[in-house]
């Protein structure tokens, strides 16, 4: 709680700005990476197709953070781009009064990102062409100096860093073909890679090689559409027509869509899509967030050993997994914490940690009446690194719970990412599980399996040490066998790397 709440005067103000910039260039330079993901969206339509792009783009609002833009096509104005930072505000309130500069298009790309100013355009022997990613170079630096040493040069710096969307766009342009050039950009990266790319002739749908990043067709009479989610298309009318494969390359023009590459038969989709990052109402390989997160959270309530009073799920993503543990337990669900949503979007979260942990707060109002001495189980979709549960955990006791149970969707996660940008680090003792487990072995990167395996007395250990940091009455979290069942396609198709280390291809 906070107490004796006063206003700030300016000049305090300005201070307390400068100390968490200089915070966050101490982070930046011990190259410590938030949760960074992105989305986009395009459309190709036999009229104007400015609204659908600006709104579909916005439905993909809640992947990103820091960087917005739109790139649209017209015989009459040829390509026109527009990119704004959304850092602390809304897509829609930065792009919406200059929507009129792209009447007349007939086609276009958005994306919402939280790495590069996107999308670029450029003019090369393959057309002129703008590009949006949704990706993550882990040899970026060394792609730079390749290409560089090849005669190429780059004029997108983001941050004062070489944009990494112009690097893929570097090595697309050395093929021959698009298609040879993408398959160029495929043999070279380390990471993964979905693009669109916006030509005159239509528009091209990339999915990473190994498919860790989703991308849907949409179609209605008229137009077609693709997306990263899924959630974009109901309300500008839009149906799924097909889930856009591993490394397929699919070309949309008003009329309908054609394959310029067949799909790979290997994939390794993320499942924190299903977990966290994807909208509840989304689908990826015809799969519901939402009937996931249910069967998650049933999964952890029929297995469960306690009786409490009520479930509740920490808003947003916990919620699912909350309604799915009141199913399999036959507990009642109740709101005994809400967020406030007028004022405190999800898709707001600053770059710095001690803003973050500040909006963490912020956002979250306990409700005295449902929790005063209760025994609750709270749902939630992960721990990373814990450092908003605590004050969570705090909040709620402070407004009369009796016992506070935490159950966790996933599994604990072990490994830092190694594909997307979701919890990526390039230390991980940020994660707490690491933490810890340095703590019992003397380093962070002992006998990591034996953490890995539920039934082991290490990682009871572990759990048992992360349930005391927070004062929680009891912890468990679910297994990778539950988050499998419950996502429903072969273990070998999904990544599960943050959790058990598994790393197919």
């Amino acid at each position: 709680m906070i107490k004796n709440l006063k206003f700030v005067p300016l000049k305090t103000y300005y201070k307390i700005a400068l100390i968490f910039f200089v915070f966050e260039q101490f982070l930046q330079d011990k190259k410590i990476i938030f949760n960074y993901m992105g989305g986009f969206f395009g459309t190709i339509s036999k009229g104007n197709c400015v609204a659908d792009l600006f709104y579909g783009t916005d439905y993909n609002s809640h992947l990103g953070t820091r960087r917005a833009g739109m790139a649209t096509y017209s015989k009459e104005k040829g390509m026109v781009r527009s990119i704004h930072n959304i850092e602390g505000s809304y897509f829609r309130s930065k792009f919406e009064d200059g929507l009129h500069k792209f009447d007349g298009a007939t086609s276009g790309i958005g994306v919402i990102s939280d790495t590069d100013a996107q999308p670029i355009i450029i003019h090369s022997h393959l057309g002129k062409m703008a590009i949006v990613t949704v990706a993550r170079l882990d040899n970026l630096v060394e792609l730079e100096a390749e290409l560089l040493k090849r005669g190429h040069h780059f004029t997108e710096l983001s941050s004062g860093k070489t944009n990494q969307t112009e690097v893929i766009a570097t090595l697309i342009n050395e093929g021959k073909t698009l298609e040879e050039g993408i398959q160029n950009m495929f043999n070279h990266i380390k990471g993964s890679c979905s693009l669109l790319i916006l030509r005159e002739d239509g528009v091209y749908a990339v999915r990473d090689k190994l498919g860790r990043s989703p991308i849907i067709i949409g179609k209605k009479e008229g137009a077609y559409a693709i997306s990263s989610e899924t959630s974009a298309f109901p309300n500008l009318d839009y149906a799924i027509d097909y889930y856009v494969g591993p490394g397929e390359i699919i070309k949309l023009t008003a009329d309908g869509w054609t394959q310029i590459r067949k799909p790979n038969d290997k994939m390794q989709v993320c499942s924190f899509f299903w977990i966290y990052f994807g909208f509840p109402c989304s689908c990826y390989e015809g799969i519901n967030v939402e009937n996931v997160r249910n069967s998650l959270g049933e999964a952890l309530g029929k297995t469960d050993d306690i009786t409490p009073d009520f479930v509740c799920g920490i808003p947003d993503s916990g919620i699912g997994h909350a309604i799915g543990y009141s199913m399999g337990k036959g507990v009642p669900y109740k709101r005994a914490i809400l967020k406030y949503t007028p004022t405190w979007p999800r898709s707001f979260t600053p770059s710095n940690q001690s803003m973050r942990n500040l909006v963490a707060k912020m956002k979250l109002l306990p409700n005295r009446e449902v929790l005063t001495d209760k025994k609750v189980v709270f749902l939630d979709d992960s721990i990373v690194r814990g450092t908003q549960l605590k004050g969570n955990v705090d909040m709620m006791y402070d407004y009369g719970a009796k016992e506070i149970h935490m159950r966790i969707a996933c599994p604990p996660m072990i490994y830092s990412c190694r594909y997307l940008n979701f919890s990526s680090t390039q230390n991980d003792l940020e994660l707490i599980t690491r933490y810890y487990i340095e703590q019992l072995e003397g380093a962070h990167d002992k006998n990591l399996q034996e953490y890995v395996d539920p039934t082991s007395e290490k990682h009871k250990q572990l759990v048992e040490l992360i349930r005391k940091r927070f004062g929680l009455t009891s912890l468990r979290y679910n297994t990778v066998e539950a988050l499998v069942k419950a996502i429903g396609l072969p273990k070998e198709k999904i990544c599960t790397h943050c959790f058990d280390g598994s790393s197919y291809f």
